[in-house]
Parts: C-alpha cells; structure tokens; sequence
C-alpha cells in the first residue's frame, strides 16, 4: 500500500497548524481585520480535512482535488502579484510558493490513491 497519500496529507496538516495557529496572537490589521481572521480560521478547519483525508486516503480520495484547490487560492494570486511587483511582503510570497508546492504534492497524492467502489 502506498504511504505517500496519507504522509503528505497527515504532514501538511501538521504544517499547517504550526503556521497558522501564531497569527492569531499577531497584531491585527488596521483595516480588514475580519478578513484576516477569517482567512486564518478557515485556513485552520481546512488542516483537519487534510488531517481526515491522511487518515484513510483511499476513503477521502473524492476531497483531494477541493484539496487541490486550497492551496492553489492563495499561492497562485499570491506569487503572481509578487512575481509582477506588488507590494506582496517576501515572507507571504514564500508560504504562498510553500502552499503551491503542497498543492502540487496533494495532486500527485490523488493520482497515486487508487479509485475504491463497487
């Protein structure tokens, strides 16, 4: 059986967590702070879907390209306006290029978890 599927979705929720959880004792944007923290938040829930998914991934396999996508919603923009000279800070342009390459990881994990069913 292959482990790949489970490892990479059991480590980028752990991942995760550790990144995420400190924002919430970071100071607060002056405008949109409900963005940010709503952002966060979410962000937070989706690390225990990929925590479920890592568990039994042949089970969970119909999660992975929503998955996918979460981590394509924030890297992709986020890289881009980077790449063309937005006021993106480094450090955000770093964990979005982390969030592509866990995006991509979570891809290849799909494609290895085989189809169960009838």
């Amino acid at each position: 059986m292959d482990k790949f599927p489970s490892r990479m979705f059991r480590w980028a929720a752990i991942y995760g967590g550790l990144v995420l959880l400190p924002l919430y004792f970071t100071p607060l944007p002056v405008l949109g702070a409900e963005v940010f923290l709503g952002f966060t938040g979410l962000a937070l829930v989706f690390q225990g879907v990929f925590w479920t998914i890592g568990g039994d991934p042949a089970k969970y396999r119909a999660l992975m390209p929503f998955a996918v996508l979460e981590k394509l919603v924030f890297g992709v923009p986020a890289v881009s306006l980077y790449l063309q000279g937005y006021p993106v800070p480094p450090p955000v342009a770093l964990f979005a290029a982390i969030d592509l390459v866990l995006g991509l990881g979570f891809f290849i994990a799909w494609r290895r978890t085989p189809l169960t069913g009838p």
